[in-house]
């Protein structure tokens, strides 16, 4: 936002005109709307911890919970506790979980949305950085936990080397997180996504949106490990995730149009 500053002079039309300028500038940022969407498949030992949370310590933000076809007691959790939720009636895995809290987004208006995980990894003090990162006009920003420090040896973090690798060769740019799934997303991305049937929240369609020219940042975040509830992705699908990422990113991303 750019702001037009002058001195004001009593009884100067043109001196409060331009003071209303600025008041109704400044409204619109502080009045900007940010929601947290939260997928959830199998989350009732954690939802509540999660929840309870942000209503009582980031309250300036709103939320909701894309239950995804949960087979415990998440659901029965939330309508207990009264938390903003929409229950899908079958697991749709992630993107779909996704999709449908950005489609909720869109329709409600939201300025910015940020996917957040209900398992307690994701903390929501580093929110606050990330909105601040993509006011100054980013599309997408992506919290990090590889900004400051190097990945550990494992398995799935040379899994996560390797797409920073191709998302660098394909595009020229290095995203240090591909894998995070800590992403907050701009008014103008919500309702790319929420248009498209063909975006997920994953390292190949962050590659596909910085080849046709998005705009993405990372800002350092540091991450919990998960204490409990299900993860989307086991040991096993983990490695089958990291090869269909890698695939899609070096040759299938070549032939897809953008909606």
């Amino acid at each position: 936002y750019t702001f037009r500053i002058c001195t004001y002079v009593p009884g100067n039309a043109a001196g409060q005109n331009y003071i209303n300028v600025i008041e109704m500038r400044l409204n619109e940022v502080e009045n900007m709307k940010v929601l947290i969407i939260i997928p959830a498949y199998n989350e009732e030992e954690s939802i509540e911890k999660v929840i309870n949370n942000l209503k009582q310590n980031y309250s300036q933000y709103d939320y909701v919970i894309i239950n995804d076809g949960s087979h415990d007691n998440t659901s029965e959790i939330c309508h207990k506790n009264k938390y903003k939720i929409i229950d899908l009636p079958v697991n749709l895995g992630l993107t779909g979980a996704f999709q449908t809290g950005l489609k909720y987004a869109y329709k409600k208006g939201y300025d910015y949305a940020i996917q957040f995980d209900a398992d307690g990894q994701h903390r929501p003090e580093f929110i606050e950085p990330m909105l601040n990162r993509i006011k100054e006009g980013y599309d997408i920003v992506i919290g990090s936990r590889f900004i400051n420090q190097k990945k550990e040896k494992s398995l799935r973090m040379i899994g996560s080397k390797m797409l920073t690798v191709a998302i660098k060769i394909t595009t020229g740019k290095r995203v240090a997180d591909p894998t995070s799934g800590m992403r907050m997303f701009s008014h103008k991305m919500i309702k790319e996504f929420a248009q498209n049937l063909n975006y997920g929240p994953e390292p190949d369609t962050v590659s596909y949106l910085l080849k046709n020219g998005a705009e993405i940042s990372e800002v350092p975040v540091n991450m919990d490990e998960r204490v409990a509830g299900e993860s989307y992705l086991n040991l096993t699908n983990a490695a089958k995730y990291m090869v269909k990422m890698l695939i899609s990113i070096l040759f299938v991303q070549n032939f897809r149009k953008r909606g």
